[in-house]
């Protein structure tokens, strides 16, 4: 099994509705999002698939969360803008990009932080 991954990022504000502590207070990050498939068989070329086409499928979803305040869209107006949620919310939204294709989404990972984040897989 192989295993590729695509960094990317977003800088955003956010603030925890349900949290008492420093973060229930608007603010900001920049957020770092790895996107990771699997990869049973390599294809002509060697690949299993092309970065350059990860990193922009990747970059079609993140642009919507990129310098606004998060608890300000859908779905998180109605969910907390956790790193959790996050990386759910773009995991749901990156599965489409791969259901015709013969990589697998493994998982997506949201770090709010270079030691916090969390990761997503169904």
């Amino acid at each position: 099994m192989y295993q590729l991954f695509v960094e990317g990022h977003f800088d955003a504000a956010h603030y925890l509705r349900n949290y008492q502590g420093k973060c229930e207070n608007l603010h900001g990050h920049r957020f770092k999002v790895i996107l990771r498939l699997n990869a049973i068989e390599l294809d002509e070329t060697g690949l299993a698939y092309d970065f350059a086409r990860m990193k922009s499928h990747l970059r079609e979803v993140l642009v919507s969360f990129d310098h606004i305040c998060l608890n300000d869209v859908s779905p998180f107006d109605k969910i907390e803008p956790s790193c959790e949620n996050l990386a759910a919310t773009i995991y749901n939204q990156l599965q489409p990009c791969f259901s015709e294709s013969p990589v697998t989404l493994a998982c997506t990972e949201v770090w709010e932080s270079p030691t916090s984040g969390a990761a997503y897989s169904p």
